[in-house]
Order: structure tokens, then sequence, then C-alpha cells
């Protein structure tokens, strides 16, 4: 299996070339470079210690907001507003919270201080977002990734209270929804998210339908109170 090295040179070799997903190793985690490799269907994934790890996994899991699954129990907390939702206002809190978050199967957290620091300069940039579940003030849930075209990438979520990252996603969701877009990228198989609705498609289609979606122009800079309207559709 061809693993490529990259240099300091902005570039990414084609990701049909992952054969088993492992495209490449090296380069940085600026914002050019993270912009560069999802707009390629490429993204970081490694471990504390370990080089720079890129990825393009065949097939992809993704979620086109049409085929979310709402379940009763979920579609009972929104309608209760058990939580207060917002966009983008507490983005560091959110990944740092993802990356202590507990893992089954995991020892440790891929979120390193690294991909912390070049996720919030994506963040400052207006290409990444975070989506907050708050319960009388205090953080107890959320989600962030990052958006490009009519697309998101689902990077990670966290719960401190049951159900809240799924309000949260059912947000994102509902956003997706108004905003036209084409589908939210969920990367690998994840058992929590296509009990959401999200299912593997070859890596082919989701490139060819991610060139589509990259064709829109991208909802930059901060989401804010306008853009977190009713999320009265994903209960239907």
């Amino acid at each position: 299996m061809p693993v490529y090295r990259l240099t300091k040179e902005l570039i990414f070799p084609p990701p049909a070339l992952a054969e088993d997903g492992l495209l490449a190793v090296g380069g940085d985690l600026s914002v050019d470079r993270l912009i560069l490799a999802y707009s390629q269907g490429i993204f970081p994934w490694y471990s504390q210690g370990e080089p720079i790890m890129w990825w393009s996994p065949d097939p992809r899991m993704v979620l086109f907001p049409e085929s979310f699954r709402c379940t009763q129990r979920l579609a009972r907390t929104i309608r209760q507003g058990v939580f207060e939702v917002t966009f983008d206002q507490a983005f560091p809190e959110v990944i740092r919270a993802c990356s202590t978050a507990p893992r089954p199967g995991q020892d440790g957290t891929w979120i390193t201080r690294a991909m912390v620091e070049a996720y919030c300069a994506l963040h400052a940039a207006g290409y990444a977002h975070s989506i907050e579940c708050w319960r009388e003030g205090a953080l107890v849930g959320g989600l962030y990734g990052v958006s490009l075209g009519a697309c998101f990438f689902g990077e990670s979520m966290f719960s401190r209270e049951s159900n809240a990252s799924k309000v949260a996603f059912a947000r994102l969701v509902e956003c997706a929804k108004g905003w036209n877009f084409d589908f939210i990228d969920c990367q690998v198989a994840n058992k929590h998210l296509r009990s959401l609705g999200a299912r593997e498609i070859p890596r082919k289609q989701f490139l060819t339908r991610l060139q589509a979606a990259l064709a829109h122009e991208t909802r930059r800079g901060r989401w804010g109170a306008q853009d977190s309207g009713s999320i009265e559709e994903v209960l239907t």
C-alpha cells in the first residue's frame, strides 16, 4: 500500500490512491492546507506522537439531510426545549470538550493540541463552526466541523447530558435542509450516526457529489442567531 509523504508544497496526491483510506503523511495543519484537503475529500486523523496522517476512506459515511431519522425520545427532548442551542458561541470550548470526551475502545484522543489550534484558526477564518447545547448556562453538548460550499464535514461531538449532541446534530440537519446542503460528511462508519440515518457510499460517488457541492458559495463567517431557527421539520 503506497503512502505518500507530503512536503511544504501545498498539494495532495489524488484521493483514489488511498487504497485502505490512508493517503499521505506529513505536511502541516495550516488553514490553506486544511481547506485544500477538505475540498478534495481528505481529512487529518492521527494520535499524539504520530506524524500527521491524511485519509480518504472508501466507502465514505455521509448523511443526506432528508434521510435524518429522529427518534421519539429525541423528538420529545426537542419539543420540550430542554436545551438552548447556539451557533459559533463557544468553538474553543466545544473542540476541547470533544478532545476529552471518553470514546469506547479508545485510550486517548486524536484531537491533539495541534489539531485544536489548527481548527480554532480555521474557525477564525470562517470555515469551521460549532453548534452548542446549553442547560442553565452550562455547556452540556455540541459538535464542530468544517463547511465548504453546500456541504458540512462533521468532525466530532460530545454530550454531558443525554441527547445533547443529538439535539445539536438535529439543528445542523435543519440548517442543512434550509441551505440546500447536499450532505453532511460523517467520514467513517459509526453506529451512532448510522442510527440517525447516515449511510456509506463509494468514495468515487462521494467525490463526485463533493465537487458539485463545492460549486456553491461557502457560508463563510460566524453562524449566528439568524441561523438557529425552528427545527420542527426534523420531527416529521
